[in-house]
């Protein structure tokens, strides 16, 4: 179906760059990726009217609907969503919520403390980003309102250490995805010099933005440090007492309408959040270890293997089932249950629309090919110097136009190891850190990855807010990580090239503590 005169050019980009200067444009963010979709449909169709049409409604039907079945990715996120938002629900009407940040008022003084706490917990809660970002933000939101954090800086906080830990954590289902990618690479190109995780460790330091995002995100918190569109953000919050931009309405995971019951307890949280964390981990090994069939059990084999959503929609009934013998316990009334019940979900629907959108488009630039024309513009002929950094910076491009880190890793891993092969293969591991790094900061400032609307949904932000307000410090990141990148090019060592980020991160926060 594909048009032979867009497939793999630079007309592949028009889709993405649509739909993301029209979110950042005109703030809607469904009218902006419904505009992207439909002009990369009318590509892929050859303008034909009737055929576009057809085509919308077979899209629509396959994010529900596959050959075999019932999606087995997208539909089990989908309840995840709407399991985790009734939860929430419960947890509020419960009167949980409220005691927790009475419980932690008396151990979290300031806001600092709370903005560190959720950092905190999002370095522990590594074994997926998506649960990561959920997670976390249901349980720092309390603590994160009674000290006046606005749900922007929660929302960075959040998305900060989601994707950025994971990404360096072997026992994560990225860990596991990514080592099963760099296995297969080596096992194409014949490499055999070193096995897949020992590379993927020795990888972790020269992953230099999800290091410096995790050392800037600490450094903000501590310095207090706001610039660009959170500092008004911020003001909004310390000047009006509004947590978010009210004037576009509740965002996603809010119900003000919701009564809050006055015997809640702290373990009414944390009960059903430590529920779904053990069972997020029991139900990926689970399913992972089912899946190795006659293969030796391994934790890193079970989560190459595991059904992520799957595990975790199961976990989001456990911990929801918990919630319910909490709030029949405290014998709130079955109309009570059944409305928090429902404004759960729905508190959850504008976040399943973005997706539904952004997983559509995302399908869309696919089948333009958009990842491999823009990984096709790596030369190399290009001075071995530059490397390092063209490939950082191409594969940020690819994750902001695709919306997806994991498409990037499988569109740039092998083009990475194919150039450092024919230039240096001593730089083929630098090469390939740098398009783990290059995905996750992609990842981090598009409005149309899954990741990004997860972690304004858990922070309860709006989401072009969250956008808008997290890419300046993105960039900023972004660019203490490209100088580390340059220095390793040049020198050819990674302890130099981290030694100069770590020179531009004193530089840049000098610079900002004069100037912000």
């Amino acid at each position: 179906m594909v048009s032979l005169e867009f497939n793999n050019t630079i007309f592949a980009l028009l889709p993405p760059l649509v739909a993301i200067v029209m979110a950042v444009v005109s703030r809607k963010v469904l009218l902006s990726l419904g505009l992207g979709i439909l002009v990369g449909v009318l590509m892929l169709t050859g303008f034909s009217p009737m055929d576009t049409v057809a085509e919308l409604g077979r899209r629509a039907l396959g994010l529900f609907w596959g050959e075999d079945g019932l999606d087995s990715w997208n539909v089990p996120l989908l309840g995840f969503l709407l399991v985790l938002g009734m939860t929430i629900a419960l947890i509020n009407a419960s009167g949980a919520a409220r005691a927790f940040a009475i419980w932690a008022r008396q151990r979290i003084k300031t806001k600092r403390h709370a903005r560190l706490m959720t950092m905190a917990l999002g370095m522990v809660i590594f074994i997926d980003d998506y649960f990561n970002t959920l997670a976390v933000g249901s349980v720092a939101k309390p603590v994160a309102d009674d000290h006046q954090v606005s749900r922007e800086e929660l929302a960075y906080g959040v998305d900060s250490t989601a994707a950025p830990v994971c990404v360096m954590a072997p026992i994560s289902s990225w860990g596991a995805y990514i080592v099963g990618l760099i296995g297969s690479v080596f096992a194409a190109r014949e490499i055999t010099d070193i096995g897949a995780l020992n590379a993927f460790l020795t990888m972790i330091p020269m992953n230099l933005y999800a290091i410096f995002a995790l050392a800037t995100l600490f450094l903000v918190i501590v310095f207090d440090i706001q610039f660009g569109p959170m500092r008004a953000a911020v003001s909004r919050t310390q000047n009006s007492g509004q947590l978010w931009d009210t004037s576009k309405g509740n965002p996603p995971g809010v119900d003000d309408e919701l009564e809050e019951a006055d015997n809640g307890s702290v373990w009414g949280l944390l009960l059903p959040i430590l529920t779904l964390v053990v069972a997020s981990v029991y139900f990926m090994l689970a399913s992972g270890a089912a899946n190795l069939g006659e293969q030796a059990f391994s934790v890193m084999g079970a989560l190459e293997n595991t059904d992520t959503t799957v595990a975790l929609f199961q976990a989001s009934l456990a911990s929801l089932a918990v919630a319910l013998l909490v709030v029949i316990k405290q014998r709130l009334t079955a109309a009570t249950i059944g409305k928090a019940l429902r404004s759960g979900a729905a508190s959850m629907m504008p976040a399943v629309y973005i997706l539904l959108f952004a997983w559509t488009i995302a399908g869309v630039i696919g089948d333009l090919e958009t990842g491999k024309y823009l990984a096709s513009l790596v030369q190399t002929s290009m001075p071995m110097w530059l490397l390092p950094l063209l490939i950082f910076v191409l594969a940020g491009v690819t994750a902001f136009s695709t919306g997806s880190s994991w498409g990037t890793f499988a569109i740039m891993l092998p083009i990475a190891a194919d150039v450092a092969l024919a230039a240096d293969v001593a730089m083929l591991l630098p090469l390939m850190a740098a398009v783990l790094a290059g995905a996750v900061f992609g990842d981090h400032c598009s409005p149309i990855s899954d990741t990004t609307v997860l972690s304004g949904t858990g922070a309860g932000c709006h989401h072009i807010d969250h956008v808008t307000t997290q890419l300046p410090y993105a960039l900023t990141v972004a660019a203490i990580a490209a100088c580390g990148y340059l220095a390793i090019g040049v020198t050819g060592s990674a302890l130099l090239g981290f030694v100069a980020s770590s020179l531009a991160l004193v530089l840049a926060f000098v610079a900002l503590r004069r100037f912000c």
